[in-house]
């Protein structure tokens, strides 16, 4: 059976947990410093909320799945529409391990299909991975030696940009589809 999944970015989580808790009569299914989520059976929705984005609002739509036969049948369905898919496999974002792919509508608005497989303690494993870098990164950025500066645009400066110093810091699009804005570096879904 499908859940509607719906996440939105807010300003205040706590205000906001408060807020939604009174609305749906309930208490967050999971609740964090940063993100919050409410599983609920009537309506049957998949609710979060986190403090992760730029601006406040609706990041993205979905739909999670019971099983991985589920998972396939949206694929295929996507796929055999034509429609620009994603396919992230096994991947970890919102304090979940999934197997998901993302859709795009004609407006740009993202829509994550996903199967739940487990729980993690971190929001996202990459962005954990991300945040170890950056600690290597300031390491390294306070040694007294720095390597000479490469004009703009030469190969130097096009490697750093992909690579970092500590690995990949390029721009990232959270596992949605290329074309839908990230709004933060270090936010997954």
């Amino acid at each position: 059976m499908k859940r509607f999944h719906v996440h939105v970015h807010v300003d205040d989580l706590a205000r906001s947990v408060a807020f939604y808790s009174k609305l749906f009569a309930a208490a967050p299914a999971r609740l964090e410093g940063d993100y919050a989520k409410w599983m609920l059976d009537d309506p049957r929705i998949n609710f979060a909320i986190s403090a992760r984005g730029a601006k406040a609002g609706v990041d993205h739509l979905g739909f999670q799945v019971d099983d991985a036969s589920e998972l396939a049948e949206l694929k295929a369905r996507a796929e055999a529409a034509g429609m620009a898919l994603q396919d992230e496999g096994e991947t970890t974002c919102c304090y979940a391990r999934s197997e998901k792919h993302w859709v795009t509508d004609p407006q740009g608005v993202a829509w994550e299909q996903f199967h739940t497989l487990g729980g993690i303690p971190v929001f996202s494993e990459a962005a954990a991975s991300a945040a170890a870098n950056s600690a290597c990164c300031a390491a390294a950025s306070a040694e007294p030696a720095e390597p000479a500066k490469a004009a703009e645009g030469s190969p130097a400066i096009a490697a750093e940009a992909s690579t970092g110093c500590c690995g990949p810091t390029g721009p990232t699009t959270r596992g949605k589809p290329i074309g839908v804005a990230v709004k933060s570096a270090n936010a997954c879904c």
